[in-house]
């Protein structure tokens, strides 16, 4: 009977509720948030849908409803405001993760624990250390969101179905992430061989074009509507489900790195196989000198913003 907390009602923690309940990949769905009328409502409205849906447990709850769940889920904190990067959000967010965390672990230690509220980098390394639990059950949602951008944007230029493209962001889920352009694959070909032998006669792939648009998607959508939701409901939803289903799916999830990539002691995201453990493993991919120097930059942003907050 797989169960899922959330923590955090607002539009994206309400959103992974709504999109775990369609999939029915849990059979107890709580969700959890400061405002209880709130969560109520949210529930309510999902309750009168269940007739639609596969069977599924859905209720407002406390934290002692985090015993026996097996992920919980970190939405919670404060949005992101136009004009606001993901790191402006740092201090108010850190306290609010702590104190989340406080109220988690007297109830269970045993669940994965998968954060996304933002700077989510920096949310998951004080997770982990305030909770003091092992590095591979306190992950991020990390860049899996961005690489699904990344796909996006490849398969509507190449004219090709995004589920037949592989390509990965890593470091910074922010403005120093990384494109892989050395990476990626066409249905199992690079990119630059598939652009070679390609029908279409399309206009060249403007690289930069694209890198841009990946890194700024979130602030143009924030802009227009106030927040992001919807895709990074989708992506949390299939991280959620490689862990119930114990898939060993690669994500580029947000992990602490000792020694990996030569970077220590920071969260940040590369491709990692996803289980019922949590990562299982950290993917030591190939990378060209360029993404190998900005990875090391990324990492050093994020570290930096770690050495300076408080205890």
């Amino acid at each position: 009977m797989p169960k899922v907390v959330i923590v955090g009602a607002g539009s994206v923690g309400t959103t992974l509720a709504y999109t775990l309940q369609i999939t029915g990949v849990a059979t107890e769905i709580v969700l959890i948030d400061s405002n209880r009328e709130l969560a109520e409502g949210q529930v309510m409205d999902m309750n009168h849908g269940l007739p639609f849906v596969p069977p599924t447990h859905i209720h407002a709850g406390e934290y002692p409803d985090c015993k026996g769940a097996e992920v919980i889920v970190i939405t919670a904190g404060t949005h992101q405001k136009p004009g606001e990067t993901r790191l402006d959000l740092v201090d108010r967010n850190a306290r609010v993760c702590k104190s989340i965390m406080d109220s988690i672990t007297p109830h269970t230690v045993e669940a994965l624990l998968l954060v996304v509220t933002n700077p989510v980098d920096v949310m998951t390394y004080v997770m982990l250390k305030h909770s003091g639990l092992p590095p591979q059950r306190v992950i991020g949602s990390g860049t899996v969101l961005d690489s699904a951008r990344f796909r996006y944007l490849l398969g509507r230029h190449c004219t090709i179905d995004t589920h037949n493209i592989h390509a990965y962001v890593i470091g910074e889920h922010g403005d120093s992430e990384i494109l892989l352009w050395s990476q990626v694959r066409m249905a199992g070909t690079s990119l630059e061989l598939f652009c070679k032998h390609c029908p279409y006669g399309c206009a060249p792939l403007d690289k930069t074009e694209i890198t841009e648009a990946v890194r700024n998607s979130a602030y143009h959508i924030i802009e227009a509507k106030g927040f992001t939701n919807y895709g990074v409901a989708l992506a949390v939803t299939k991280i959620v489900e490689a862990v119930i289903r114990d898939e060993n799916s690669v994500f580029t999830v947000s992990v602490l790195l000792n020694g990996e990539y030569g970077i220590n002691e920071c969260c940040l995201s590369v491709p990692c196989i996803v289980n019922k453990e949590g990562v299982s493993r950290i993917i030591e991919t190939e990378l060209d000198d360029t993404e190998r120097t900005d990875l090391n930059r990324s990492a050093e942003v994020l570290r930096n913003i770690c050495r300076k907050m408080p205890g």
